[in-house]
């Protein structure tokens, strides 16, 4: 099905090869895992095998040839939705390549069952959290019915449950599909393979087998790498862990908050009372759609709430209406999408904006950005971006932070980095207010959880 030999890319403009000598064959019907550190290929490799690199954006070397048709879900699914009706998008591919219209909504409906998709198809793509964007970009992979299936971390933004769904979903498509699964945490994902193909940063295959022999002759070795591996999370409490008297003043306080947009039919956050507390770190989970993202817009003063109210010791006034100067003075906030908040083109940049180059400096290479701090931001991979964006929140250091999954698409090393990096500014009495659906990250640094409820 996949064969490559010697094969290397260079991205456009970058000195460092993104992929080299690598030699991997995968045969037809085998179900790989993917690994590596964060910057190590994977994603690149993924691109390379669905035919996404054409030759005018980069340096190829060797050969790379795929037997079969592919289907591909990338790490930020709105890189890969079109239409703006979810049963539309899923309905696009099927469109393209001609399939009978009396067999299209069909295969769309059964699609979009398997994967858990809880709304009609006339449900308006917009109004889909990250989640729910996620599963529909798996369903338009799978009603294709591919010969492979190429999927980059396909659960990252889902919660418990719905990673499950789609989990499942994975493994009652598949069939005799053959699949390449990206995935830094790998135990959930380990029923779904057969063999773990382990990229080494710079060049070839670190460790190529069956995954209990590969994790036995080499699990200490990969997780050294900052490879994740099952059993050695290691997760350390972020920080100090002295902080006497414990939490501080509230910095945020929240009564009643809701949240509409504008022409939707539903209400993105339902009624919410909510504080940040200094020298506190606090985790906000919940299953998707509750309204976590929203939540973590309104408390970073980006919107105003339909209802409520928003206040703060740190000036007058809800922060929806602070001055934009202020606000990223007192507030600072990471978005779920990193890309959204990326204004120069230089990586370092990025960060000497609101730090002076000795920070900047120091937070490149405590998140494994130094080698890239003269890329454009928007060349990263997805794991680098999202630690950039939050390498530029962490570089303003306000008093208050809210970050949206910082840890998304982030190798076992980089993980750890975070969690520190929490903890010392929460050690320093700023306050922290963290969407995740991480649960390691929330055992390792979280001194407070609240649950959001669906809507």
């Amino acid at each position: 099905m996949i064969e490559l030999r010697g094969f290397g890319w260079r991205h456009g403009g970058r000195r460092a090869w993104a992929l080299r000598g690598v030699d991997l064959t995968v045969e037809r019907g085998e179900r790989v895992l993917l690994l590596g550190r964060s910057g190590a290929g994977k994603s690149t490799l993924l691109a390379a095998l669905a035919g996404l690199l054409p030759e005018d954006s980069g340096e190829r070397e060797g050969t790379l040839t795929v037997d079969g048709t592919t289907g591909v879900v990338f790490q930020d699914p709105q890189s890969q939705l079109v239409m703006s009706r979810s049963g539309d998008d899923v309905a696009f591919g099927l469109e393209n390549v001609g399939t009978p219209p009396a067999e299209i909504w069909p295969r769309v409906d059964e699609a979009l069952r398997r994967v858990g998709f809880p709304y009609p198809r006339d449900r308006p793509v917009e109004e889909l959290s990250g989640g729910e964007q996620q599963r529909l970009a798996l369903a338009g992979a799978l009603v294709a019915r591919p010969d492979l299936l190429l999927l980059d971390e396909p659960t990252a933004n889902l919660d418990p449950a719905g990673a499950a769904l789609v989990r499942d979903a994975i493994g009652r498509a598949l069939g005799d599909t053959t699949m390449v699964l990206v995935e830094h945490r790998v135990t959930e994902a380990l029923p779904l393979v057969d063999r773990v193909v382990v990229l080494e940063p710079g060049g070839g295959i670190m460790a190529d087998g069956a995954p209990a022999e590969v994790f036995a002759r080499h699990g200490a070795a990969l997780a050294a790498a900052g490879v994740w591996v099952p059993g050695h999370t290691g997760a350390p409490l972020g920080g100090s862990g002295a902080r006497p008297g414990g939490p501080g003043e509230e910095l945020l306080t929240g009564e009643g908050l809701t949240l509409r947009y504008a022409g939707a039919a539903t209400t993105a956050l339902t009624t919410t009372d909510f504080s940040v507390r200094a020298g506190e770190s606090l985790a906000i989970v919940g299953p998707n759609g509750a309204g976590k993202s929203s939540l973590a817009l309104l408390l970073g003063g980006l919107l105003s709430p339909t209802t409520g109210t928003l206040t703060s010791p740190l000036a007058p006034g809800p922060p929806h209406r602070w001055p934009a100067r202020d606000l990223a003075r007192r507030i600072g906030s990471v978005f779920q999408n990193p890309e959204h908040q990326f204004v120069t083109q230089r990586v370092v940049d990025e960060l000497t904006l609101a730090a002076p180059r000795t920070r900047a400096d120091e937070l490149l290479d405590r998140l494994g950005l130094t080698g890239l701090a003269a890329a454009n931001p928007y060349t990263l991979s997805g794991g680098e971006q999202r630690r950039l964006s939050v390498a530029t929140a962490l570089a303003a250091a306000p008093r208050v932070l809210v970050l949206d999954e910082p840890t998304f698409g982030q190798d076992l090393r980089t993980w750890r980095e975070l969690v520190a990096l929490i903890g010392e500014l929460r050690d320093a009495g700023h306050g922290l207010a963290i969407v995740t659906h991480d649960a390691d990250f929330v055992a390792a640094c979280a001194d407070r959880v609240q649950t959001l409820g669906s809507r």
